[in-house]
């Protein structure tokens, strides 16, 4: 089963029948609309959802500025010629036995 991340939960049928009440009895709360006990969506109220935008605006901010904070840019060029070099495979030759003829 998947974890579910609200405390409370409703079922989608209960959502169709009564969506204003599911609404109101959450209040700031989050709720997990189960399909088949299984998370489908999540309900937040809009305070709830705005916060959520602010705090991973603010985060991704953050992390952009930890990014110019770090130091030189390296161009991407270089970073995949360093990779190429790395990685690639040696040109491989066909092995040869003491004939010089092509080993199968």
């Amino acid at each position: 089963m998947e974890q579910v991340f609200a405390t409370r939960s409703v079922s989608i049928t209960e959502l169709k029948r009564s969506p204003s009440a599911v609404i109101e009895q959450a209040g700031a709360e989050p709720v997990a609309v189960l399909n088949h006990n299984r998370p489908a969506a999540y309900l937040l109220s809009p305070a709830v959802y705005e916060s959520m935008l602010q705090r991973l605006n603010a985060d991704l901010r953050a992390a952009i500025q930890e990014g110019i904070d770090s130091g030189p840019a390296i161009a991407a060029e270089d970073i995949f010629a360093e990779l190429a070099a790395r990685y690639d495979e040696p040109d491989s030759k066909p092995a040869t036995g003491t004939s010089g003829k092509r080993r199968t």
